[in-house]
């Protein structure tokens, strides 16, 4: 397993990180089993957060014993200033195991918190990490403008943003950046939440970049498997993959939905992480538990939409959640004749 030095922190991590948001949909003894597994692979990079249900639980389970050898990344889900930060690191502690953990992480707030504002977010690090309890700080982010500003500051060691192979190259001058100001980068949405389904093509189109580590998003033993097996061999980006690159961002050029989730909760009830992506992921996986009974379900609720707007104001992409749904709702129906 090769590592690298994640920014100004010193850290050394492995290349290939573990994003344990995934391991909330499977049991305790599952996700021990694929935790473990990925400890012995050699990965000591993972990333949760106290919004992901029980991730930080089934991570503390899990390598609670070989805790010096990893390095954990949570995040301030829900913290709206310093004391509700501090609460909730008490509690990701707990869960964790742990009495510290290696990079606390703002978890995409709107803007960059006042550093000179005594009881801000970023406060919050600060007390965090004088206590003992976050030995680094950092950021994710959704919005460009805001991640380049945070690692310009020089106030984060790292920086957080969904990185992928069909990423603009005005995304990707953030790496740039950040490695000007010897801020660490780490990438979620490696795989476009799950738009990306070939693994070969979203590892070789990120290996370039040796100061980025991406935590890929992992579920079954089956998709850690093939990311070490990449780490163990890396494949290098060549004419087909380019092709199927360039394939990939016209196909989703223009609004998509990323599978965030920060839509949720939905009034109506509507999946729309899910909702908003399906004729994609239709297109891109087993179709057949997608035109269920149970799917038909959830896509017909979109009907129901009452409008209130919240998925629309809370999408960090800016998405009009509402009109895709119903462009995606339509596409589905089509789809089903088709079967």
């Amino acid at each position: 397993m090769q590592t690298m030095r994640l920014g100004r922190t010193g850290l050394e991590v492995s290349r290939t990180g573990f994003g344990a948001l995934p391991i909330q949909r499977v049991d305790m003894e599952t996700a021990k089993q694929i935790l473990r597994r990925a400890y012995e692979g050699g990965i000591t990079f993972y990333d949760t957060a106290r919004g992901y249900s029980d991730s930080e639980e089934k991570l503390g389970a899990a390598l609670a014993d070989v805790r010096d050898e990893i390095v954990v990344a949570t995040k301030s889900s829900g913290a709206q200033d310093r004391v509700s930060l501090l609460a909730r690191l008490e509690i990701s502690l707990e869960k964790l195991q742990t009495d510290h953990v290696d990079l606390l992480q703002l978890h995409n707030p709107a803007g960059l918190p006042d550093p000179d504002d005594p009881e801000s977010l970023y406060a919050g690090l600060l007390e965090a990490q004088a206590a003992g309890k976050a030995r680094f700080i950092g950021i994710t982010q959704h919005k460009l403008d805001t991640a380049l500003a945070a690692a310009r500051s020089g106030l984060y060691d790292t920086v957080q943003f969904p990185l992928s192979a069909i990423s603009s190259a005005d995304d990707l001058a953030l790496v740039d950046v950040c490695r000007e100001h010897d801020v660490g980068v780490i990438a979620m949405k490696a795989l476009s939440g799950g738009l990306i389904t070939n693994a070969r093509l979203a590892f070789a189109a990120l290996r370039p970049f040796t100061n980025l580590v991406p935590i890929w998003g992992v579920q079954r033993e089956s998709e850690l498997e093939e990311f070490l097996a990449l780490e163990a061999d890396p494949p290098e980006m060549d004419t087909a993959l380019r092709e199927e690159i360039e394939h990939l961002r016209v196909e989703l050029s223009g609004d998509f939905c990323r599978g965030c989730g920060y839509c949720l909760p939905c009034p109506a009830d509507i999946p729309i992480p899910m909702a908003a992506r399906m004729t994609y992921l239709i297109r891109r996986s087993p179709s057949a538990p997608f035109f269920s009974a149970e799917w038909q379900e959830r896509m017909q609720r979109i009907e129901d939409c009452i409008e209130c707007g919240h998925c629309r104001d809370n999408c960090p992409y800016e998405l009009d959640t509402p009109a895709l749904l119903k462009r995606m709702l339509a596409g589905y129906r089509e789809l089903a004749l088709q079967q």
